[in-house]
């Protein structure tokens, strides 16, 4: 049996989810085991249960990981929009969204058509990545085929799921960083068939948004997801009240900005859109129907002066849409999916909804999962599962020991941690079952 066959036990509190409890209630959905065993092998989940009914069982030479009573196990965390040539620039001083891409994204992304500066990000992105328990992300990439080439090749290397896609872009941005219909298509084209289900890896096909992309690359884009269906796809939509209004002036003869990409065949299961703010009744009736989903990026919205995304009015019950949590790197100012879930927490409170953290840690978690259609293997942990897990420290700071010691609730203690807590708190990040990061 070599050591990456041999089983190994974690044990200790244990957070998860077996369904929506935004749809069908935590007492339904979620489980907490104050003390229990998750085996892995294989890289995949292979037992789960509370310590006492597991451990008793284990044979002797399992080596079992006792991470303590001031732990948490959980799934690893899922960012659904993320931009890792933006790495670099995380921090820049402001300006809104269309301002933002002229002064700081296009010409930091023109830098990516030089390959080892491209893979320096690369394993910079994906080394933080694992620092804040992130074991699955919806990555753009720049214009440049090989900046999805060496993503690709430094995520394969680390073992980890990871969808990503180079840039379509053929029009209104910076010589250096457009593509043409036909090249757009025929670079897709070529990396799909490189790295699409090799191993962990998925391909999005990737339209910037609406505004960078000619209709004629839209229609190729939308082309080749029906040539690739189980390809995901994503791209931008109303994140911000001037770019709805520039949409609206490009393309008149479209209801709305969604009817854009919907009109393009870009508009379907596997399709996730980033930020979704400003979107009408009807665009969201849409995504609902065609099983889309809307990255919802707190910390990126609030740094530009966007607005706070209304999560409850995307989850109306009567015409639900799939949402996953976004860090939304570089105008996301944190990879921190703890300090995401804080800005989340922040939106929901502007628009008059108090965010449960146990609602949260599903939307960052199985949540996310489900909005990139990946729920069936990564986000939860039950038997048969891929074995990406994070172990939280509960305990990470001195105010976070001191404020843990009044809190009377474990749902007080998570509300502590999406409060307070950042990268700090994750003590160990696992890939398929293999420890792909301890806190130093």
């Amino acid at each position: 049996m070599s050591p990456t066959d041999r089983p190994i036990a974690l044990r200790g509190p244990v957070l998860t989810y077996t369904g929506d409890p935004f749809r069908d209630g935590l007492a339904r959905t979620m489980v907490h085991e104050p003390d229990a065993v998750v085996v892995v092998q294989d890289g995949h989940i292979a037992q789960f249960g509370p310590a006492t009914e597991i451990a008793p069982s284990l044979p002797a030479d399992v080596e079992v990981r006792d991470y303590g009573r001031n732990a948490l196990i959980s799934a690893g965390f899922v960012d659904t929009h993320v931009h890792f040539p933006q790495t670099p620039m995380i921090g820049s001083h402001g300006n809104q969204l269309l301002d933002w891409l002229d002064r700081y994204t296009f010409p930091t992304e023109l830098k990516f058509a030089d390959r080892a500066f491209t893979r320096e990000v690369a394993r910079t992105f994906l080394r933080e990545n694992l620092r804040n328990g992130i074991t699955t992300s919806c990555v753009y990439c720049t214009v440049h085929s090989h900046s999805a080439d060496i993503l690709f090749e430094e995520a394969e290397a680390l073992g980890l799921r990871l969808a990503a896609g180079k840039v379509l872009m053929d029009c209104r941005a910076p010589e250096g960083l457009m593509d043409t219909v036909q090249t757009g298509y025929d670079d897709s084209q070529a990396l799909i068939a490189k790295w699409h289900g090799r191993g962990r890896l998925l391909y999005a096909i990737t339209p910037r948004f609406a505004g960078t992309s000619s209709p004629a690359q839209l229609s190729a884009a939308g082309a080749l997801w029906r040539e690739h269906p189980d390809c995901l796809m994503q791209t931008h939509i109303a994140e911000n009240k001037a770019e709805v209004a520039w949409i609206r002036e490009l393309f008149p003869d479209h209801r709305h900005y969604l009817d854009v990409y919907d009109h393009h065949g870009l508009c379907g299961k596997r399709a996730v859109f980033g930020h979704g703010i400003w979107l009408e009744d009807g665009e969201l009736q849409r995504l609902h129907e065609t099983g889309a989903a809307i990255a919802h990026c707190p910390t990126s919205n609030f740094f530009l002066g966007s607005g706070a995304f209304d999560l409850s009015r995307a989850l109306d019950p009567k015409r639900p849409v799939r949402v996953g949590l976004g860090t939304d790197i570089g105008a996301g100012t944190s990879f921190s999916i703890l300090a995401t879930l804080n800005e989340a927490y922040k939106a929901s409170q502007l628009n008059g909804q108090a965010l449960s953290a146990e609602h949260a840690y599903y939307l960052a978690t199985r949540g996310s999962a489900a909005a990139i259609h990946l729920d069936d293997r990564i986000g939860s942990i039950a038997v048969g599962m891929e074995a990406d897990l994070v172990v939280l420290d509960m305990r990470s700071t001195p105010l976070i020991d001191f404020r843990m010691n009044q809190a009377e609730s474990f749902a007080e203690q998570l509300f502590v941690q999406m409060i307070l807590g950042d990268d700090r708190a994750v003590q160990a990040t696992y890939v398929a079952g293999r420890l792909a990061h301890i806190r130093t």
